[in-house]
């Protein structure tokens, strides 16, 4: 009863931290204010999904792959986020260095 309480909170949370994230998505302006809101949908929502998981399988097959999933996107979410922000810098500005403008000279 614990459990499936404990599994219910957990995949709860995960479900709204989701919405909010895609709401964040929807609502912000601009691509830079946008990938704010995928960090949590993409390195929170994840690990709250697999302790609902490892709550109810532990160290069965789906409790080890589910982990594995959470410190996959929680390695590689700041790698993804990077990269697109270069590639929106460079598709708004033609190139990703910081222009002559931007730099601070001391």
């Amino acid at each position: 009863m614990a459990v499936d309480v404990a599994v219910a909170v957990l995949l709860g949370g995960a479900v709204l931290l989701q919405a909010v994230s895609v709401l964040g998505v929807l609502l912000m302006p601009h691509v830079y204010d946008r990938l704010h809101f995928l960090a949590p949908a993409s390195s929170v929502a994840p690990w709250l999904a697999a302790g609902a998981i490892w709550a109810k399988e532990a160290l069965d097959p789906s409790g080890v792959i589910a982990l594995l999933v959470a410190v996959f996107l929680l390695v590689f979410q700041p790698v993804l986020t990077h990269a697109t922000a270069r590639a929106a810098r460079m598709r708004e500005l033609g190139d990703w260095r910081p222009s002559d403008k931007e730099t601070v000279h001391r």
